[in-house]
């Protein structure tokens, strides 16, 4: 760990933390939460950990200003999906080959929590030497964000992060800043039938085929819908996992669907609903014995642009003086934890911008270009000065 301590810039944090395994299932984020201690241990700051679950907490560090201003909040998860297949390197090796960092969270999202702890960190010491802050910046590294999001809603909460807050979370945003966001939400369908030989069909009634026919007629529905947001496109439906039957010669009585709608304005959860329920009541005419229930087990709402945001406007400044650029609001494909702040709190002050590029997120030889890393450092540094030190 003594290597954490001593690392000069993000981009050899990064080779450092990679070579951490956060994989979620799997490891989990005790050791990165060490680490990021660590690597702020002997600065004059606040560290809270937040336990979310049995070790699984996440790491809170403040540098406290003005407490009537909106605090500048920096979130970063600590956890990766699993290393996965078909890796040509080691993914947790850090390993660098010319101006590329590779490993498993190298873009998603090691690279952006370097810059982040990297930056806070210096301007940690500088505050020791007598520097003031004029609102507070807090550091939050979060668990489970690549699983159901626990560790960003325990913070909401917990009341760790408000709707006034300027929120930036450092996803991989191929040199984009990004603030809009598909709505997410998951339907897990049941269809109960009839088992029945299969020489004798009509004694029985087919969940399978009656799954086959709801998958259809939503999808068709779905694709009806009209788009009011060129950026963020059309809402989409994926049927991405299926379960049914138990031999290939019984009439199938079993079969469960799992849905995920990425839902663009205007439509809104309850019209997935809605046609889920009018779907599943026209097959139920059509094929007699079938009965259907469902549960939701996720519900994420769409998180529109705010181009009134003083924490976007700070951004483009920050970008531009960094890198000469003029940059939009564009959308994130994905769901972050920003977005779930928005989302749950309605703040309109959250955004992303990373280093990396999501296209090699969570693939195998997933990397990260060095220059990305020390862009995206300097822009953090620029923007914190402008927006929380005093001149």
């Amino acid at each position: 760990m003594s290597a954490i301590e001593n690392c000069k810039s993000a981009e050899e944090l990064t080779a450092e933390l990679i070579r951490i395994q956060s994989t979620n299932p799997g490891t989990g984020e005790r050791e990165m939460r060490e680490a990021v201690e660590l690597f702020l241990k002997g600065c004059d700051v606040q560290i809270i950990e937040d336990e979310v679950e049995p070790d699984r907490k996440n790491v809170i560090a403040t540098l406290p200003g003005d407490e009537k201003k909106p605090a500048l909040v920096w979130i970063c998860h600590m956890d990766t999906v699993v290393e996965g297949e078909g890796w040509t390197r080691e993914p947790f090796g850090g390993k660098t080959e010319g101006e590329r960092i590779y490993g498993r969270g190298s873009c998603d999202m090691k690279s952006g929590l370097s810059c982040a702890l990297m930056v806070f960190r210096r301007v940690a010491q500088e505050v020791e030497k007598g520097k003031k802050m004029k609102r507070s910046l807090r550091m939050i590294c979060t668990v489970d964000e690549e699983g159901d999001m626990k560790g960003v809603d325990h913070l909401i909460d917990r009341g760790y992060v408000t709707k006034e807050d300027y929120v930036l979370d450092m996803e991989p945003t191929g040199g984009e800043i990004q603030m809009a966001h598909k709505g997410r939400f998951w339907v897990e369908l049941s269809v109960h039938g009839i088992t029945a030989h299969a020489s004798k069909p009509e004694e029985g009634a087919d969940a399978i085929a009656a799954a086959a026919k709801i998958i259809t007629k939503i999808r068709e529905k779905v694709e009806e819908f009209p788009v009011s947001d060129k950026e963020m496109g059309k809402t989409t439906v994926t049927f991405g996992q299926i379960q049914g039957g138990y031999q290939p010669y019984v009439v199938p009585d079993e079969c469960k669907i799992w849905m995920d709608f990425r839902l663009a304005p205007p439509v809104t959860e309850e019209e997935m609903l809605n046609i889920t329920e009018e779907t599943c009541e026209s097959v139920r005419k059509e094929i007699h014995g079938i009965r259907t229930e469902y549960q939701i087990t996720g519900n994420r709402p769409f998180v529109e642009k705010n181009e009134e945001s003083v924490l976007l406007e700070n951004l483009r400044k920050a970008v531009y003086e960094v890198t000469g650029e003029k940059k939009k609001a564009g959308v994130f494909p994905g769901y972050t934890d920003s977005a779930v702040i928005a989302g749950r709190l309605g703040n309109r002050e959250c955004m992303s911008y990373g280093p990396g590029d999501l296209k090699y997120a969570h693939k195998p030889d997933e990397f990260v270009e060095k220059e990305d890393i020390r862009r995206c450092e300097e822009v953090m540094e620029y923007l914190v000065r402008e927006m929380c030190m005093e001149n």
